[in-house]
């Protein structure tokens, strides 16, 4: 899951700038508000704040930002429904065109610099959902030139810790899981994960309006490379609890604290994910009563009844992915507890072929 949220977070941030908005903090606080009903779902309370803010500065691109980013998370998921995804690229088009308008004036400028980012990155997301892969990568290089512009600007905009250590990150990890494409990433500068995950770190504790994605990313990859659930939990919690109609924020926390061992912890939010009307949650729901079952009941029986129910269900390649190797890691363990060994294998290979995450892929490894 994951690919999206790291785009619906970037978008504040240029408020920090030297533009009409920074000598307005009635439309900045209006803006974190509208970035509150969001990210909990509210989004009829979202859509007047943003026909105030667009009222109030038609030529700025929050306006269009900030509806586009409402459309990704109200039609979560998103890729799927065409009527939206034709919105969302109209919306984003038009950030876009207004971010390139105060660039042509001054391609120094911070809000220009980042909502132009924050556009390019929208759309190259959406396109990897789709699996257009030549118009996803043409985004992504697009944008690649505004990412870097920011490396300078974390002294000044604390929010572009995020951003830094995301990619400080990511460019270093992302060819070690996938060395097909080290011979490519000339392109790229280097980047230092250690001071990466300090910089999100750091985002998490100094960013205003970046820090939804902060903790939302820095979690993401505790848990699936760095293999640090229980502290991964402490930035999901964030989450989950200030905004608690989220079913990815609850999804993630859910997950955190299950994979910590945390199981009386996370009954709640299993609970309260089986309230969410959203398409991505059943499976979820499924995989973690099994491992709730398999785990702190030991009710192996029940567990395999949930991990298949999960596996019945189409999984999400941005969101829900993981899940199902979940699953089959789950029936891998119970039918060992059988000594059904050639069983466990399969359900490991199977595994292995869906998940990325480190803890799945060394259990898979080490099973013989």
């Amino acid at each position: 899951m994951k690919n999206k949220l790291f785009f619906l977070c970037l978008l504040a941030l240029p408020l920090f700038g030297r533009a009409q908005v920074m000598t307005d903090p009635g439309i900045q606080q209006t803006i974190l508000k509208t970035l509150d009903n969001i990210y909990n779902m509210e989004f009829a309370e979202a859509d007047g704040l943003i026909r105030q803010i667009r009222a109030r500065y038609p030529q700025h691109p929050i306006g269009p930002i900030l509806r586009a980013t409402q459309l990704e998370l109200q039609y979560l998921p998103m890729h799927e429904n065409k009527a939206a995804t034709a919105q969302f690229i109209q919306a984003v088009s038009q950030g876009l065109e207004l971010s390139k308008k105060v660039l042509n004036k001054n391609p120094n400028d911070p809000e220009a610099v980042f909502f132009a980012l924050t556009a390019h990155s929208y759309l190259a997301s959406l396109y990897n959902n789709q699996s257009e892969a030549i118009k996803a990568v043409s985004e992504s290089k697009k944008s690649y030139t505004y990412l870097k512009d920011g490396f300078n600007m974390t002294t000044k905009f604390p929010d572009f810790y995020f951003t830094t250590g995301l990619y400080n990150y990511y460019v270093e990890r992302y060819p070690m899981d996938h060395p097909i494409v080290r011979p490519f990433m000339f392109f790229f500068d280097n980047g230092d994960m250690a001071q990466g995950l300090k910089q999100m770190e750091m985002a998490t504790k100094k960013g205003l309006f970046m820090r939804v994605g902060a903790n939302y990313y820095l979690a993401h990859v505790l848990l699936k490379h760095e293999m640090q659930p229980a502290r991964a939990a402490i930035y999901t919690k964030y989450l989950a609890d200030k905004y608690p109609n989220n079913p990815l924020f609850n999804m993630s926390h859910a997950e955190a604290l299950l994979l910590a061992g945390r199981y009386a912890e996370a009954r709640p939010y299993v609970q309260r994910l089986k309230q969410m009307n959203s398409t991505l949650v059943p499976m979820a729901v499924y995989v973690f009563d099994g491992m709730l079952d398999e785990l702190a009941d030991k009710n192996d029986r029940s567990a395999a009844d949930n991990y298949q129910a999960a596996l019945k269900l189409p999984f999400d390649e941005a969101y829900t992915k993981e899940y199902h190797a979940f699953a089959y890691a789950g029936l891998a363990r119970i039918a060992a507890r059988t000594s059904d060994r050639n069983q466990a294998r399969v359900y490991y290979r199977k595994a292995l072929g869906v998940g990325g995450y480190k803890s799945l892929i060394r259990e898979a490894k080490a099973y013989k």
